[in-house]
């Protein structure tokens, strides 16, 4: 299996859900999320899995599904539970394998069968320092199951300073950024957040109230030229 993406941002709330099924349309990939922290309105993969047009995608169960919509290691703390790394990876482990197993399969794409066949998406929760426990973070996470990071940000004002503080702690945990993936418009901001963090930009989703099926695949067609030359 090629290195899985994760999908990370800025803070919560800045559109990696929408983002994580552009990508997995885009190429065809299968899509985790290890950790749902809040579910009234339904889970992450379910909205996701309801998105996707395209028949090879896989939807793995999350390692913990949580009830409270809070940060991980209070929500957790509020069932009785305490979120370890050491089960997540080997949840990724076997996920993985199952993983393998399939896309061994034959997939027919007649665009890019050898490149959309092994792809993974693996989604995260709010930004890079959301505590998964009393001592590991999403970074932690990243590192430890050897992910490539895309970056999402949401562009309001304010979003210059906290882009680059994500993009300081990818420095410091010496994350492999692909880039960024950018939500919405604010005057210049996306080229400010280029620049300062020197990390590349991968693409602009415009603003949508509802994104749906039809959303999803026409951003995914717009992305995929960009994401296979990255990739």
């Amino acid at each position: 299996m090629l290195q899985p993406i994760f999908i990370t941002g800025t803070g919560t709330d800045v559109g990696k859900t929408v983002v994580s099924a552009i990508i997995a349309e885009a190429l065809h990939a299968d899509y985790w999320k290890p950790v749902q922290a809040g579910y009234d309105s339904g889970t992450d993969s379910e909205w996701i899995s309801g998105v996707l047009v395209n028949h090879v995608s896989n939807i793995y169960p999350e390692a913990y599904k949580l009830k409270l919509a809070a940060s991980p290691h209070i929500a957790a703390r509020e069932e009785g539970v305490r979120i370890s790394l050491d089960e997540i990876a080997e949840k990724y482990n076997e996920i993985s394998n199952q993983h393998a197993a399939y896309r061994n399969e034959e997939i027919e794409d007649d665009d890019h069968p050898s490149v959309i066949r092994n792809h993974f998406i693996i989604e995260g929760a709010g930004g890079l320092t959301v505590p998964l426990n009393e001592k590991e973070f999403i970074a932690d996470l990243i590192k430890r199951i050897k992910a490539r990071v895309i970056l999402v940000s949401r562009n309001y004002l304010g979003s210059i300073n906290h882009s680059l503080l994500t993009a300081a702690v990818c420095r410091q945990n010496k994350l492999d950024v692909i880039g960024w993936v950018f939500n919405g418009q604010y005057v210049s901001y996306e080229e400010e957040i280029v620049h300062w963090s020197g990390f590349p930009k991968i693409a602009s989703v415009p603003f949508c109230e509802s994104p749906n099926k039809e959303f999803i695949t026409a951003q995914a067609q717009a992305i995929k030229p960009i994401l296979l030359k990255l990739l």
